[in-house]
C-alpha cells in the first residue's frame, strides 16, 4: 500500500469518529528510543525510517517532525507523501503543540493511542490548547486497524546478567530505590521504561533489535513488586530471581487494570515517560509524584564491577576494530568492498568475540557524500561499492555480555581533498580538546561541550546533534541523563553533574551535504582528579582503543600539546591492542599508530 492509500485509509477511520486530527509518535508503550517491528507506526505511516520522529495527520494535511540527525534522510523518504518536513531547531519551525494550536478549531478531537504517548507531552499539548476545548480521544489504535501484516510481538526467551557482570544485586537495588521512595512518601512506584527494569532485576530480553531489554511494567510497592510480563519469556534464574524478591508476576498488559484497582495515596512515577493510559487509569484519589526513576541515576553511575566488566568489552571491540581497519585498508582497490560487505565484515569480527550479543545499534557504513547523513544505513539501492579514494565512516557497536560499546572511525581509503583533510584534522583536534578536560566537580555536559565545538565554529561549521550521549551497560547505548551538548533540547535529558563512573561518548563531526561527512568518537569515563583548597578536580579517561586514521591528519593544524595527546593515545592503543593480533596485523599496527 502506498503512503498516500494510507493516509486515505487512516482519514477514513479518523473522519467515522469525529476526529480532525491524529498523532503518531515513534515510540512504543515504554518511550523506548528504538522501538521493535511492532511499534513502528511511524514509519509504516509515513516511509520515514529514523528512529526520531512524529507524525501527524490531519483532514486534509500531514507533517512530520524530526530533529537535525535525519533532515537529509527525511527529505528523500518523505518526497511524493504529501507529508510536510517540519525540520525541528530550526528558525521558523514550529513546535508539535505550537502547530496543534494554530490548526485545530474550537471543538476539534484530536486522536492518539494512549499507549504510545507520555503523560508529560499529552498535559503540555492539552496547557497548548486551553480555551479551544479540544476533546482527546486516546483509547484506539487507528494504525493497528489498518496495518495488515502488523509483525508479531515478540517471543525470545531472555536472560539473567549475573552479579559477576552487574557488581549488585536485584535485593540490593530494590533497597535504594524504596529509600528514595521513602523520602517522598511514596508507597508505589511505577516503573516502565525497559531499562530500567531491566537495570533493577538484572535481566536482560531481545525484545528490542540491538537492545538488550524485555517488554515490561514493574510497579514497586514497600513489601512487593509486581512485574508484567510475557511468562514464557523467562528462563530459570530470571524466575529464581524474581521469587527471591517478592516479585509477583502478571500477564503483560495486565498493567492497564491492574492501575485501575492501585490501593495507593502516592505513587512515584516519571510522566516524561510513563505513558497516559496508564496515569488517566489512576484514581483521582492518588497524589502522583513525577520525578525521575531514582534507577536512571544510579545505573548511570557506573559501579567498579561494571567499570570493570566494560573495559573488557572495550578491548574486545577494539579487536575487532582494529582487524577491520587492517583489513580494509590493506585491501581497498584490490577486492570489491562495498558499503554493506563491508558492514558484514565488521559485524563477523566482532562475533568472533567471546561474549557478544548482537550489535548495540544498526552499523552506520557511510561513504563519501553518504557520510554527510548522520544516521545513514546502506540499502541495496544505496549501497557504494568503496573505491581508492575519499572517506568512509563507520559507526558500530557491540553489545557484549560484559558491557555495551560506541565507536566512530573515519577511514581514508586513497586521495582526499585539502579541504576534507582540514575538516578531518580539525574535528580530531575538537575529539582531543575534549577528551583532555579537566573541570571541578559540579560540571555539567553543557559547561564542556564548547571544548569540543570550539575548533568547528572557529570555521563557521558545527554538527546538528549533542557531542556525545550516555551509554549503558549491557543495555541502550544510548543512556542518559549525562552527556555533552551545547544547550538543553526537549527531547534529550543529557544535562546533569558529571559524576564518577559516569560513560559517554566523544564525537563530533563535519557533515557537508553532497561531499563527505567525518566523526570521530571515543567512549570515555568520568574520574576523580586530585582534591585541594579549589574543589574537587574531575577528568575523562579515553576508554576505546583504536587507531585514528593519520592518513587523514595534517599536523601543520594541530599544536605541540595535541600531537602529544595523540601520539600517547596511540602508544596506549599498540600496548593494548597488539598481543590480540597475527604478525603481519601488529606491524601494520605499529606503523598506525606511530609517533608523528
Amino acid at each position: 500500500m502506498k503512503i498516500t492509500d494510507k493516509l486515505t485509509a487512516l482519514r477514513t477511520l479518523m473522519k467515522e469518529r469525529g476526529m480532525y486530527a491524529y498523532l503518531i509518535p515513534t515510540s512504543d508503550f515504554h518511550e523506548t528510543e528504538y522501538v521493535g517491528e511492532h511499534f513502528k507506526a511511524r514509519a509504516y505511516m509515513s516511509g520515514f525510517t529514523g528512529s526520531q520522529g512524529t507524525l501527524l495527520v490531519c483532514e486534509d494535511k500531514a507533517a512530520l517532525w524530526t530533529d537535525g540527525r535525519y533532515f537529509i534522510q527525511a527529505e528523500n523518504q518523505l518526497k511524493g507523501s504529501t507529508i510536510e518536513l517540519m525540520r525541528m531547531g530550526e528558525e521558523g519551525v514550529p513546535s508539535i503543540d505550537e502547530y496543534l494550536k494554530n490548526t485545530l478549531h474550537v471543538k476539534d478531537c484530536l486522536g492518539f493511542d494512549g499507549r504510545t504517548m507520555n503523560t508529560a507531552l499529552v498535559e503540555r499539548i492539552s496547557k497548548k490548547l486551553e480555551g479551544k476545548e479540544i476533546r482527546f480521544s486516546c483509547e484506539e489504535d487507528l494504525v493497528g486497524m489498518i496495518w495488515e501484516d502488523r509483525p508479531a510481538l515478540p517471543k525470545e526467551k531472555g536472560f539473567f546478567l549475573e552479579e559477576k557482570y552487574t557488581g549488585k544485586s536485584t535485593k540490593e537495588k530494590l533497597e535504594d530505590i524504596r529509600k528514595v521512595m521513602k523520602e517522598h512518601k511514596a508507597s508505589c512506584h511505577i516503573v516502565t521504561t525497559l531499562d530500567d527494569i531491566a537495570w533493577i532485576l538484572n535481566m536482560r530480553g531481545n525484545d528490542v533489535k540491538n537492545y538488550p531489554v524485555m517488554l515490561s511494567y514493574l510497579i514497586i510497592e514497600e513489601e512487593k513488586a509486581h512485574l508484567f510480563v510475557d511468562e514464557t519469556k523467562l528462563d530459570d534464574a530470571i524466575y529464581k530471581n524474581l521469587k527471591e524478591n517478592n516479585i509477583e508476576i502478571h500477564a503483560y498488559n495486565a498493567i492497564y487494570s491492574f492501575v485501575k484497582t492501585l490501593d495507593a495515596s502516592c505513587v512515584m512515577l516519571d510522566k516524561n515517560y510513563v505513558n497516559y493510559a496508564i496515569t488517566s487509569a489512576l484514581k483521582e484519589s492518588i497524589e502522583i509524584v513525577s520525578m525521575p526513576n531514582p534507577s536512571q541515576m544510579m545505573k548511570a553511575m557506573k559501579n567498579e564491577v561494571e567499570q570493570k566488566m566494560t573495559l573488557h568489552a572495550h578491548i574486545k571491540d577494539a579487536v575487532a576494530v582494529t582487524k577491520f581497519m587492517y583489513w580494509l585498508k590493506t585491501n581497498i582497490g584490490k577486492t570489491e568492498i562495498s558499503e554493506i560487505s563491508a558492514t558484514e565484515y565488521l559485524l563477523n569480527l566482532r562475533k568472533q568475540q567471546d561474549g557478544f550479543i548482537e550489535p548495540s545499534f544498526n552499523t552506520i557504513t557511510a561513504y563519501k557524500d553518504h557520510g554527510a547523513m548522520m544516521h545513514y544505513s546502506a540499502t541495496e539501492e544505496t549501497n557504494y561499492v568503496l573505491q581508492p579514494e575519499g572517506l568512509l565512516l563507520v559507526d558500530s557497536g557491540g553489545q557484549y555480555l560484559d558491557g555495551t560499546t560506541d565507536i566512530t572511525r573515519t577511514f581514508v581509503l586513497g586521495e582526499i581533498s585539502d579541504e576534507i583533510r582540514f575538516h578531518f584534522t580539525t574535528t580530531l583536534r575538537s575529539n582531543i580538546a575534549l577528551s583532555k578536560a579537566k573541570f571541578l566537580y559540579g560540571c555539567r555536559g553543557m559547561n564542556l561541550d564548547i571544548l569540543a565545538r570550539g575548533p568547528l565554529w572557529d570555521l563557521n561549521l558545527d554538527y546538528k546533534c549533542g557531542t556525545g550521549h550516555g551509554i549503558g551497560h549491557v543495555l541502550n547505548v544510548h543512556e542518559g541523563p549525562n552527556g555533552f551538548r551545547w544547550k538543553i533540547v526537549p527531547e534529550r535529558n543529557d544535562s546533569c553533574v558529571l559524576e564518577e563512573g559516569m560513560i559517554q561518548s566523544n564525537e563530533p563531526g563535519v557533515y557537508i551535504e553532497g561531499s563527505h561527512g567525518i566523526r570521530h568518537e571515543n567512549e570515555m569515563i568520568v574520574r576523580k582528579g586530585e582534591k585541594n583548597e579549589y574543589g574537587q578536580f574531575m577528568y575523562l579517561e579515553p576508554i576505546t582503543f583504536v587507531p585514528f586514521d593519520l592518513d587523514g591528519v595534517d599536523t601543520a593544524y594541530m599544536t605541540k600539546y595535541e600531537i602529544a595527546w595523540l601520539n600517547e593515545y596511540h602508544a596506549k592503543v599498540y600496548d593494548i591492542v597488539s598481543p590480540y593480533l597475527n604478525n603481519e596485523e601488529k606491524e601494520w599496527l605499529k606503523h598506525a599508530t606511530r609517533a608523528i
